[in-house]
């Protein structure tokens, strides 16, 4: 059964950082498309970050380009989004998916066959 555990959500100022991991139990992310999602209270959810099995496709979202970056270890089954100068609009729940179907465009824009952790809150506020 595919599994993922999102971590290292939180509390922060405008303008600091979070890194949060997405961990898969059960199943190596070698051959899985990987995608960092969020939804804000009200909105839909939102496609952020996605990278291909080996790292080499990556896409951002035009909100983050520049601030997130998202890498992955596959030794460590581990997919992780680094985000920087956060700013109040990022807040919302963060969720990992992994996926072996599209392209990283198509898996942040219209996930399908998707499976989902749980979610990790951020919160960017003063």
């Amino acid at each position: 059964q595919v599994q993922l555990v999102e971590s290292g959500g939180g509390l922060v100022q405008p303008g600091g950082s979070l890194r949060l991991s997405c961990v898969s139990t059960g199943f190596s992310l070698d051959y899985w498309i990987i995608g960092w999602f969020r939804q804000a209270p009200g909105k839909e959810r939102e496609g952020v970050s996605c990278t291909s099995h080996s790292g080499t496709n990556i896409y951002y979202a035009d909100s983050v380009k520049g601030r997130f970056t998202i890498s992955r270890d596959n030794g460590k089954s581990t997919v992780y989004l680094q985000m920087n100068s956060l700013k109040p609009e990022d807040t919302g729940v963060y969720f990992c998916a992994a996926s072996k179907f599209g392209t990283v465009q198509s898996m942040c824009a219209t996930p399908i066959l998707t499976s989902w952790g749980q979610g990790t809150q951020v919160t960017v506020s003063s």
